[in-house]
This record gives C-alpha cells, sequence and structure tokens, in this order.
C-alpha cells in the first residue's frame, strides 16, 4: 500500500469510455463533508485538484475513491482510500492498469473495481485491501462493465457499454448478464429497505429514476429527474439527493413533486458538483476544477 500524501483542510463555515488515459483527463477535487458536528457543517478536503479524482465511496470507516497518477505524459487512475480516522490517503491498488469505481462487496471486506486490462477491455475485479492478497477477476465474460452496484445476495447490476447501454443483472454464481433496461445512466444503487436496484433512464425523451426488482424481475418508473442530472444518491430509504450546480436538493421516492433545497455547498464548490456519496451524517462530493 502505498502512502499518498495527505492533502488536509478545515473550512469553519463521468467516464464512460474507460481506456488508456491520458494527462487530459478532467481535473476534479474531492471534498467531504460532515454535517452533524458540534461547530456546524464542516468540509475537509480529501484530494489534490490538479488531477482527476473522481467516483467516491463512502463508508463508515473511509473513503474510496478513483485517482489519476500521472506518469511523463501520460496517467492512469488507481484506487485510493481516505482514513476517517487517521485522514491519510493510500494508494490501493498501485497496479500497471487503470481501475475505476470502488465498491464493497456485500461481505463488507473485499472490494469490486472496474479494471481496463492490457488489451483495454473493462472487466470487474476483487480486491482484498485486508489481506492485501492478489487480485482477482470477478467475469471472466462479462464486458464492458463501466459501472456496477451490489445487493446482497452476491448479485449485482452492471452498466454495460453499448449502442445504447444497457443495465444487467446477474449473480457471481450465474455469471451471465440479464438485460434489464436500455439508455442508462451511471448511477447504480441498492435500496436495502425496498432490496431493489435505483437506477435512471432515458423514456420517451424523459429522464426517469426506476427500480429493478430482482426477485420478479420487473421495473418501476418511480419519478422523473431534471434533464441535467446524471447522478444521485440514498440521503435515506425513502429520499434521494442530487446536485444541481453547487446545490443539493432532496425528494422523496414516493413519487411526490415536493422539492427542497438540502444544502448549499457553494462556499465550497464555485463551479459544479458532478458526484456524491452519502453515509451516516457525511457527504463526499466531487467538485469541477476549471481552468
Amino acid at each position: 500500500m502505498k502512502l499518498i500524501k495527505p492533502l488536509l483542510g478545515f473550512f469553519c463555515v463521468s467516464v464512460l469510455s474507460l481506456g488508456i488515459a491520458h494527462a487530459s483527463m478532467p481535473k476534479s477535487q474531492i471534498l467531504l463533508a460532515d454535517l452533524n458536528t458540534p461547530y456546524g457543517l464542516q468540509v475537509t478536503i480529501v484530494s489534490d485538484k490538479t488531477s482527476y479524482n473522481n467516483q467516491p465511496y463512502l463508508t463508515s470507516t473511509g473513503l474510496y475513491f478513483t485517482h489519476e497518477v500521472l506518469v511523463g505524459d501520460k496517467s492512469q487512475t488507481d484506487i485510493a482510500y481516505y482514513d476517517l480516522t487517521t485522514q491519510q490517503v493510500s494508494n490501493l491498488t498501485k497496479s500497471a492498469v487503470s481501475e475505476y469505481s470502488p465498491t464493497l462487496m456485500p461481505d463488507k471486506s473485499n472490494l469490486s473495481a472496474i479494471v481496463v486490462e492490457a488489451d483495454g477491455k473493462q472487466k470487474l475485479w476483487q480486491y482484498s485491501p485486508l489481506s492485501e492478497g492478489p487480485a482477482t477477476r470477478i467475469f471472466d465474460w462479462i464486458e464492458p462493465v463501466g459501472y456496477h452496484a451490489w445487493g446482497i445476495k452476491n448479485d449485482l447490476v452492471m452498466f454495460i457499454l453499448g449502442e445504447p447501454h444497457t443495465l444487467q443483472y446477474t449473480s457471481v454464481e450465474a455469471a451471465k448478464g440479464q438485460v434489464v433496461a436500455s439508455n442508462i445512466g451511471r448511477t447504480l444503487i441498492y435500496n436495502n429497505s425496498t432490496a431493489t436496484f435505483l437506477f435512471s433512464y432515458t423514456k420517451n425523451e424523459q429522464h426517469i429514476l426506476a427500480s429493478f426488482n430482482p426477485q420478479n424481475k420487473q421495473v418501476e418508473d418511480l419519478l422523473r429527474l431534471p434533464s441535467q442530472v446524471q447522478d444521485f444518491i440514498l440521503k435515506d430509504d425513502a429520499t434521494i439527493a442530487y446536485a444541481i450546480k453547487n446545490r443539493v436538493y432532496q425528494r422523496k421516492l414516493n413519487g411526490s413533486n415536493e422539492i427542497s433545497q438540502w444544502l448549499d455547498l457553494s462556499t465550497y464548490c464555485k463551479t459544479n458538483i458532478t458526484r456524491m456519496s452519502y453515509n451516516n451524517e457525511k457527504l463526499a462530493f466531487v467538485c469541477d476544477i476549471t481552468k
């Protein structure tokens, strides 16, 4: 495990075609907002802002994210981890290929990620950060994988790149994708309370948030999202949140049209918040860095 120079500080107040990365990757910074402190909202800088830092995955102990590593005039991405206790960032993969989209597996000890293999194919791999054991490929034939989300029975949904992009469901045991929906967005979330997967897709030229039930294999449309929203999170079992520019809005999943502002993060991000991850009163968010 290689230690990355920590980038800490307090303020008191999408990559679909992954391939071999170059130094022109969009610059972005990850910050962490603690929403429940004795001093109110506090925001910590997690990553640098001179490279690509994205796809945060927040847990109760730390934050996994995709971090760009520059090598000469080219770059690749590794999986980094920010420890909430030590406030240190470490490189978990440090490999010769690029990894993206870190996600905890159902056992809560292993980590899955998209790997751009030497031949350019994008496949799903498994890592064991605690044991530091060797990484292994989960599916040999399912590709190209862009994003994924795990259920609780070693099952998962995957964003499979194509024309159009499709949502596919499988399990580690089955190892064969079943197409669930087409023209989907990049956000995939498992909702434990309903035992369903959440995703978005385009239907009749509208941006729809929907659920997929792995038990009966049915898709249910829940609500319409703003056209500019690509990413959303679960704030709680019944509420989603999404960012527009540098403000975060919340909305119930029951189809209600009532939308309210949850957070104004314009003090910490002057441009656009592109992705978020929420866990236990903490919100990791990605801020675009413009030249």
